[in-house]
């Protein structure tokens, strides 16, 4: 009686348990729809693919290339090869991830684009694109290493979609040679900014026609003028947030000098009329502005105060109309530029602005579910690899969550029992949850146990020996 009761509440929820118990048929399935692009010309690695892909999906910590070997059966070694120096091409499978997410309906209406970087700490100056540099996670200067990520966002689901290392400029200097040799880097890699990155990436997004209706993105992105200007030359709206003393004008600006009194470029061109600040204009009577509900949640109804009206911005001596948007929550106050269409309503403004949200998700799901934060690998291959996978496995989650949502309604009662206006959408905790029951990890036994601390021994007596050579020396004294 009482599983027959545990059966029916799953159903209630959309969950029902056959689905459940076929969880790991499911990942094998979706595995095949990509496996040749996990292959070489000389050998067929991809089972190493499906083993490292459920590595990932079904650890919850040391999901390192070595422990993810030795939890799914594959040597360790022949893992750290795969994902390093196998000459699979990460390029060929994001692109068959892509052609499956243009077609599916939940990406068709109301998708949008969201640019945003995310950076890992890393101890070893040797990794590929490590340098002391920015990181907003840390919210300091720190050696890092910087990725630039593309997310493909609706309010149901939210997963990358494409991804390039951040190569600091001096990692292209003659300093930096042997170390680009030795983690692999390509010749035709040059440097590129961050929002040179993102343009590249929204470029190779579009052509190959992914639907989406607008970008959105921070203000490193949303202060460039140039990324701005390419996306509207492209005909994408955007979303760019920019800083409070961003200068615009309420009417079109001339131009009256570009030159100074000793005949000299001025840094800044003399511009009339008046140029605001965009926190200035927080208050200006001629904002249009509205309270706008985004979106029913777990709390309650998301609201926020938007205002908005038409300026003027300046760059490289043209200027150039575009829409300031203004979110306030509370004391948070976030100031948008925009191409939107003229006749665009507030309304629509608010929420495709408001779905730069949804990455912050994609990005914690990435470092603390698929483990992305936990990856240790110094060539620009291995992180290559790394981010395809992480990709794949994100849609796996998303698309089980789409396809589950579709097939199995939940009971319009439970609104009215627990008192809420909106269900919890499944999480991709929750997903990965029932994948381990389905699909369980193996237990290792006491000998096998003891054979991994011994491994683990032996590796860090490994390590001390190639310090200790590369120090000149043949013994030392204790670690201190």
């Amino acid at each position: 009686m009482n599983a027959d009761r545990e059966t029916t509440e799953l159903a209630a929820w959309g969950l029902p348990l056959d689905e459940i118990e076929r969880l790991g048929e499911r990942l094998g399935s979706f595995y095949e729809r990509f496996r040749r692009h996990l292959r070489t010309t000389t050998r067929d690695t991809s089972a190493y693919g499906l083993a490292y892909l459920s590595g990932l999906l079904r650890l919850d910590t040391e999901r390192t290339m070595a422990n993810i070997g030795r939890q799914t059966g594959v040597e360790p070694q022949n893992m750290q090869h795969f994902i390093s120096n196998s000459p699979w091409a990460a390029a060929g499978l994001l692109d068959a991830i892509r052609d499956e997410m243009k077609c599916h309906p939940a990406f068709q209406d109301e998708a949008v684009l969201v640019l945003d970087e995310s950076a890992e700490q890393k101890t070893s100056a040797a990794t590929v694109g490590a340098k002391r540099q920015h990181n907003g996670r840390l919210g300091k200067v720190e050696m890092s290493q910087v990725g630039v990520f593309l997310a493909l966002v609706t309010p149901q689901v939210s997963t990358w979609i494409d991804g390039e290392l951040f190569l600091p400029a001096d990692w292209f200097g003659a300093t930096f040679a042997e170390r680009r040799q030795q983690v692999g880097l390509p010749d035709t890699r040059t440097f590129q900014t961050k929002p040179a990155l993102g343009w590249q990436m929204i470029q190779r997004v579009k052509a190959q026609g992914v639907p989406f209706v607008a970008v959105a993105m921070d203000d490193l992105y949303g202060r460039n003028a140039q990324l701005r200007q390419q996306l509207a030359q492209a005909d994408i709206e955007y979303y760019g947030d920019v800083p409070a003393n961003t200068h615009v004008y309420l009417a079109r600006p001339q131009i009256t000098s570009l030159i100074g009194k000793r005949g000299k470029p001025l840094k800044r061109p003399e511009v009339s009329p008046k140029a605001y600040e965009v926190q200035e204009l927080l208050e200006h009577p001629t904002l249009e502005q509205a309270w706008i509900t985004l979106r029913p949640h777990q709390r309650g109804l998301l609201q926020a105060r938007f205002a908005r009206r038409r300026v003027w911005t300046i760059h490289e001596g043209q200027s150039r109309q575009e829409w300031l948007l203004i979110r306030q929550d509370g004391d948070y106050i976030t100031y948008v530029l925009s191409n939107a269409a003229f006749d665009i309503s507030l309304v629509t403004m608010a929420q495709r602005k408001s779905y730069r949200y949804f990455i912050e998700r994609s990005n914690q799901d990435a470092k603390s579910e698929l483990g992305w934060d936990e990856f240790q690998a110094t060539k620009y291959q291995a992180w290559e690899h790394q981010l395809a996978l992480t990709i794949l496995a994100s849609w796996f989650v998303a698309e089980t969550r789409l396809d589950w949502a579709t097939r199995f309604e939940r009971d319009p009662n439970l609104l009215s029992q627990y008192e809420v206006e909106v269900l919890p959408l499944l999480s991709v905790t929750n997903v990965r949850e029932l994948l381990r029951a389905a699909l369980p990890l193996p237990q290792l036994s006491p000998q096998q146990a003891a054979a991994l601390v011994v491994e683990h021994l032996v590796n860090r007596t490994r390590s001390r020996r190639s310090r200790l050579r590369r120090q000149g020396r043949s013994s030392g004294g204790p670690e201190m």
